[in-house]
């Protein structure tokens, strides 16, 4: 948060008004997206989802339809906070340029049971997440998108027409073949 919150984080037992907004966003992406993924974990500002291509995963058109109500459901519940947030500060007045960014990767994985916690592991995982700094932003700018990479497209049988075909170079990766699609 800004400066403006660095004192006020939980003074008096208040939690800062930023923090049930993001809250309420992620909630609104979960719920738009579980089932029929499953639920990982959220990391930070992020939201990790899985399903097994085996079990009745969503294929082709379903895919993206349920990515384009997320970010719906994302912008309506963005929009719906910027009527009532009235906190002025630079963090909290930028809240309505917030957008997202879907990654979507077909893969190997290996459900880990670690300290409690399911943990999925292996390195189309890695692959996933190194995926999150991309180029994407170089063909679409700041605008909302998603990126799937050329395994997902075809092993779930995704549309492709009309979306930009890029190459990744993800650190430490060989390039990876992918297909972005804009959201707003």
């Amino acid at each position: 948060m800004a400066i403006v919150h660095a004192n006020d984080d939980f003074a008096d037992g208040n939690v800062p008004k930023a923090y049930p907004l993001m809250s309420s966003l992620l909630d609104g992406i979960v719920s738009t997206v579980v089932p029929p993924f499953t639920l990982s974990k959220l990391e930070g500002d992020a939201v990790f989802v899985f399903a097994d291509t085996d079990e009745g995963a969503p294929r082709g058109q379903e895919v993206v339809d349920i990515v384009g109500r997320s970010y719906a459901e994302f912008r309506r519940r963005l929009a719906e906070a910027g009527e009532t947030m009235t906190c002025t500060c630079g963090t909290c007045s930028r809240a309505s340029v917030l957008d997202l960014k879907f990654i979507l990767h077909a893969g190997r994985f290996v459900v880990q049971d670690t300290a409690g916690s399911r943990e999925l592991v292996g390195a189309d995982v890695v692959l996933a997440h190194r995926l999150l700094k991309n180029s994407a932003t170089d063909a679409v700018g700041r605008r909302a998108y998603l990126l799937m990479t050329e395994a997902a497209a075809a092993s779930l049988g995704i549309p492709t027409d009309g979306a930009i075909h890029q190459t990744q170079a993800p650190e430490d990766l060989a390039p990876v073949e992918t297909y972005l699609v804009t959201l707003a």
